[in-house]
């Protein structure tokens, strides 16, 4: 499974930016995509999560009201829809594959670099 992220950038805050995360390859199933995010000198965070064919849908409670999670079950594509950023949101954003509810996080994408000033 191939995860390509895509949609960083750098905003003011207070501006919204979508990112997208694409899952390509080998037929698979997933049981939920998820979005994680590292900021400078601090450890991986979650962020947020739907499930694919049920659409429930998890936030961090840093996030939660602001960003939003969203699939497209034809394009195998989520995405996070970020409003009223925060100087604090300023972090490398990944998005990944939870293949089966038993499991973890199994395949990641190279994250995409989300920058917002103050």
């Amino acid at each position: 499974v191939q995860l390509q992220a895509s949609g960083g950038g750098l905003v003011q805050a207070g501006d919204s930016l979508r990112l997208s995360c694409a899952a390509s390859g080998r037929a698979f199933s997933m049981y939920a995509m998820g979005w994680f995010r590292q900021a400078p000198g601090k450890e991986r965070e979650f962020v947020g999560s739907i499930t694919w064919n049920g659409g429930s849908t998890l936030y961090a409670d840093s996030v939660k009201g602001r960003f939003t999670v969203s699939r497209d079950g034809a394009k195998n594509t989520v995405y996070l829809q970020m409003n009223s950023l925060k100087p604090e949101d300023t972090a490398v954003y990944y998005c990944a594959v939870r293949v089966h509810i038993a499991r973890a996080y199994d395949y990641w994408g190279q994250g995409t670099l989300v920058t917002v000033s103050s």
